[in-house]
């Protein structure tokens, strides 16, 4: 079995180094990639308990996400969801959905298959947490129970 593989499957994850205790920063980086739910409650959420987030960013699967939400007819609330959009896209680093995140992608629906769940219904999720594992970085999510069975491959941070 080859260095790093379990199961006979490679575990794509990040690993925490050793020495470093439990409950430590998140990311040696600082690099962490908020889902769209941390985004939209973003002022609720206390980010501290992560250790040194020095970069968060969010996938263009997120940007799409929320300019999609602003397609609303209260205008009230159509002028907070565009100031959200307009806020993520001015305080974070966009990272692409690229085509190293899409064949991960494709490796995260046959995760969540092979776990006896349906992986349509999570495509967006799952191209967010894709995005993330592209790029080595844990996902900061309020919804941890919509990534199980592919924790193998992304460190996945629920605040």
């Amino acid at each position: 079995m080859a260095a790093g593989a379990r199961g006979g499957r490679q575990d794509l994850r990040p690993r925490r180094p050793a020495g470093r205790p439990v409950g430590a920063p998140v990311t040696d980086s600082g690099r962490v990639l908020l889902d769209t739910c941390v985004v939209i409650d973003l002022e609720k959420i206390d980010l501290g308990p992560l250790g040194v987030v020095t970069a968060p960013a969010v996938s263009a699967v997120t940007i799409g996400e929320l300019a999609y939400s602003i397609d609303i007819t209260d205008p009230v609330e159509r002028m907070v969801r565009a100031e959200r959009y307009q806020g993520a896209l001015n305080q974070f680093e966009v990272l692409p959905f690229d085509v190293t995140a899409v064949k991960l992608y494709g490796v995260l629906a046959a995760l969540v298959r092979q776990s006896g769940r349906d992986p349509r219904p999570r495509r967006m999720d799952l191209q967010i947490v894709a995005t993330a594992a592209a790029h080595s970085i844990p996902i900061v999510t309020r919804n941890g129970k919509d990534f199980a069975g592919i924790e193998r491959a992304v460190r996945i941070v629920e605040v």
